[in-house]
């Protein structure tokens, strides 16, 4: 055991990275985008090492994100802060408006994606990593936004990722996926009780 772990350290801390970001995240603690900038520095070398090139270009994304959604926390949203001392930033809907825009995204980019890597890398499964990969992106973003929808499809890309990870024998990040269904569900639980019945912003 001591021999797999000192061979596969990097996953270890990525795992551990992981799930501080998401637990954090749940507690709509800001610091999970610091956390969450470090787990995708890892994640990268890691993804990479197994030719998951979709993961990869997910990984640089979620840097980009983690910034964005770390200012968004603190700065961004007027309209769902809370009137008080702490003036924090609530949790609300995904506008309706943008659901027919999310949905041409998630299928055109997976469709996409998927067929370039297959066509012209060598990518393994390279549509169920695109899939993972483009859903993500949306997450991701609704997420720095704090939309409550995003637990939703957290939950449907841990259960394909979980599945991705033991496939290409990255067991550690299994592990981690697994645990990330049961946070997703204990992430929308709790920000359902403080989520802005108002429109979203």
């Amino acid at each position: 055991m001591a021999e797999y772990i000192a061979a596969n350290w990097l996953e270890m801390l990525g795992l551990i990275s992981g799930l501080l970001c998401v637990w954090l995240m749940i507690k709509e603690n800001v610091l999970t985008f610091p956390i969450g900038l470090v787990y995708a520095v890892i994640t990268v070398v890691v993804v990479g090492r197994a030719s998951l090139y979709a993961d990869v270009i997910l990984n640089l994304y979620y840097v980009v994100m983690n910034a964005y959604g770390w200012y968004f926390w603190l700065y961004g949203g007027t309209h769902r802060r809370r009137h008080d001392a702490q003036h924090e930033l609530q949790v609300g809907w995904v506008p309706v408006r943008l659901w027919p825009v999310i949905a041409a995204v998630g299928i055109g980019g997976t469709l996409c994606m998927g067929w370039y890597f297959a066509s012209y890398t060598n990518a393994a499964l390279p549509y169920p990593d695109s899939f993972t990969t483009v859903a993500s992106f949306v997450a991701m973003w609704m997420s720095a936004r704090k939309y409550l929808e995003s637990w939703i499809l957290w939950f449907v890309i841990d259960v394909v990722q979980v599945w991705l990870y033991l496939v290409k024998g990255i067991e550690f990040y299994a592990i981690l996926y697994l645990v990330y269904l049961g946070m997703a569900v204990a992430g929308w639980l709790a920000w359902r009780r403080h989520l802005v019945t108002s429109p979203a912003t």
